[in-house]
């Protein structure tokens, strides 16, 4: 049972001030989270690939290098790299020297992309938005398995029996799959035997078993055995000492962002209602003091029997204190009371 945190490197604006931080006091503020995520004995912490300017994030693997050479334990992961705007030779040369600073703590979580913002800036067709993922996703595969590649696709000059260096500690390199209620993506993680991150972000989370479920069947189909296939849930969320100062910190921040966000694609804007309703007891949204968090992540491990959680803290740029007493509560409350009740078989009933 593996338990983390992820982010953006988010430099959304206050919504009480409209102010935006300092850029590079945000990414000290980021390192500094991650170093105290490791001293905590959280397991895991993901920096997503964004090209917007209320993001950091465009370089995750140098963020996670910086954190590397200020951590001793805990796993440092993209969540996600957009692979479809990326050339998988330099997303596996980052990662895997990223794998030898860390010295074997290092992943790749590969995904297409909730924004599209990188393939204008890259010079790619969104009329390719999948067909990129799928070429690219098995020439990182290929490059991953052996260090001379021979290789020819459409979106990229053919490699004819090159060396891809450095290698790295770990072999293979972790490489998940990173999907949100995509059937297809779904199958194709299950048909590669690659472990999935299921992005749950809104809604009952009960609605996102069928997805579990074709993964799991998927893979049997495919010969792997889906037992040894990990997967993640990713969702957002916040802890505080106190449930009602936790939803008070991190709505105005959330309701911001989503908000926001909402204008692009057509959702309806986020209101102290609808978040209230995404908190209770059988929403998506880890909102509220670590008993709360600790009873929704057991119900979810009920669900969908998960090998890994990782929390989106900072939905907006939360104050960076509370965010270093989430953390604080994540790794000393929640994730040892989660741990044990799993290995006890203590998790609760899902209806």
């Amino acid at each position: 049972m593996q338990i983390g945190i992820y982010s953006f490197a988010e430099t959304t604006p206050n919504p009480a001030t409209g102010r935006t931080p300092d850029p590079a006091q945000r990414l000290r503020d980021l390192v500094e989270e991650i170093v105290l995520a490791d001293e905590v004995g959280l397991d895991v912490f993901g920096v997503g690939e964004h090209h917007r300017s209320d993001y950091l994030g465009s370089a995750p693997a140098i963020i996670l290098a910086a954190a590397a050479s200020r951590t001793k334990h805990i796993r440092l992961t993209s969540a996600v790299s957009v692979l479809s705007s990326d050339d998988p030779v330099r997303v596996f040369q980052q990662f895997a020297t990223l794998d030898l600073l860390s010295n074997g703590r290092a992943e790749i979580m590969a995904g297409r992309g909730s924004f599209i913002e990188s393939f204008p800036l890259f010079g790619f067709d969104l009329a390719d938005y999948d067909a990129l993922f799928q070429e690219k996703l098995e020439l990182l595969l290929e490059i991953r398995d052996a260090t001379r590649v021979t290789w020819s696709g459409k979106h990229r000059p053919p490699i004819d029996d090159l060396p891809v260096y450095p290698r790295p500690v770990q072999d293979p390199l972790p490489v998940w799959i990173a999907v949100g209620g995509n059937p297809p993506s779904v199958m194709r993680a299950a048909r590669l035997g690659l472990p999935m991150a299921l992005a749950i972000i809104g809604g009952p989370p009960e609605r996102f078993v069928p997805m579990v479920d074709l993964y799991r069947a998927t893979a049997a189909e495919a010969g792997h055995d889906p037992a040894a296939l990990p997967i993640s849930i990713n969702s957002h969320g916040f802890v505080a000492d106190d449930s009602r100062k936790a939803a008070d910190l991190a709505f105005p921040y959330f309701a911001e962002v989503m908000t926001r966000i909402g204008r692009e694609r057509g959702w309806p804007p986020t209101t102290r209602a609808s978040f209230e309703a995404d908190r209770s007891p059988r929403g998506s949204l880890l909102v509220g003091d670590p008993d709360e968090i600790v009873e929704k992540m057991l119900r979810e491990y009920e669900l969908f029997r998960y090998d890994r959680f990782l929390i989106q803290l900072t939905v907006g740029t939360l104050p960076h204190a509370d965010v270093l007493r989430a953390i604080e509560l994540l790794g000393t409350k929640v994730a040892p009371a989660v741990r044990k009740a799993v290995r006890a078989g203590q998790t609760s009933s899902p209806t």
